[in-house]
């Protein structure tokens, strides 16, 4: 009795199962989604709307409170918004922008960053130029655009850390790049270059890799790229440490 009760009851679960709609998968854009997508880049690059309101309201910093600028792609974004905690009670202002490459961040360094008049920036940059966001980029390019970006700020008396590029053996939004060794080039780079430049270097690249280079996936959200909290909870006292630092040190 019992295997003819189960049979029927499997029997009905099957047939239920059957009238319901199978779930579409998400329709890809129509060519007017992606000329309109493409339309709104060109006509603002830089995202300078992103954070033209805020900047406009946030007013100078408190006297004897050092202001700090995160300034980046979706790695510093995410910090706060979506994953980790960003750094709760500090005077730390989160101008990241997802997918943004180190061209537009030059371009909207002025008004997302020394409008701000911060004592310090951070800066976490490179994950999307070797993901060739905006088209492929040279190194020499990227390396110049660093340079721009530090003597822009130095220029206006502002400290800069300059954070390692985390990690990183495959894009998923670009597949068939294999960034792990460029991304070693790289940090590499920035090490000299904070060297010659009297710059904090912020190393979050040995908490955060594999051997084999690769994001530890246990501390991406995504297995790969962006941390999750875990990842933000490493990184979090080393960014705290290396501001420390920088703040120690005269202003330019």
């Amino acid at each position: 009795m019992r295997h003819l009760v189960l049979a029927a009851c499997l029997a009905a679960s099957a047939t239920l199962a059957a009238q319901q709609p199978a779930t579409a998968p998400p329709a890809p854009p129509t060519a007017e989604q992606q000329l309109e997508k493409l339309q709104a880049r060109f006509n603002d690059f830089a995202q300078l709307k992103r954070y033209a309101d805020d900047d406009a309201k946030i007013g100078d910093p408190e006297p004897g409170t050092p202001r700090v600028v995160f300034y980046g792609d979706s790695l510093t974004d995410n910090w706060g918004r979506k994953f980790g905690k960003f750094f709760p009670g500090k005077p730390y202002v989160n101008r990241g922008i997802s997918g943004q490459t180190s061209p537009q961040m030059l371009i909207r360094f002025q008004q997302d960053v020394i409008h701000l008049k911060p004592a310090a920036v951070v800066l976490l940059i490179g994950t999307n130029d070797l993901a060739q966001n905006t088209g492929p980029e040279s190194m020499s390019a990227i390396e110049d655009n660093f340079r721009s970006m530090v003597a822009l700020a130095k220029a206006n008396h502002i400290r800069v850390v300059i954070s390692s590029v985390l990690p990183a053996d495959r894009f998923p939004w670009h597949p068939g790049i294999a960034p792990a060794t460029q991304i070693v080039e790289l940090n590499k780079w920035l090490v000299d270059f904070c060297k010659a430049e009297k710059l904090v270097y912020l190393d979050y690249y040995p908490v955060l890799a594999t051997p084999e280079g690769a994001m530890k996936p246990e501390l991406a959200v995504d297995k790969a790229v962006h941390p999750n909290d875990a990842g933000y909870a490493l990184m979090e006292p080393l960014a705290e440490a290396a501001i420390a630092k920088s703040l120690a040190t005269k202003a330019p």
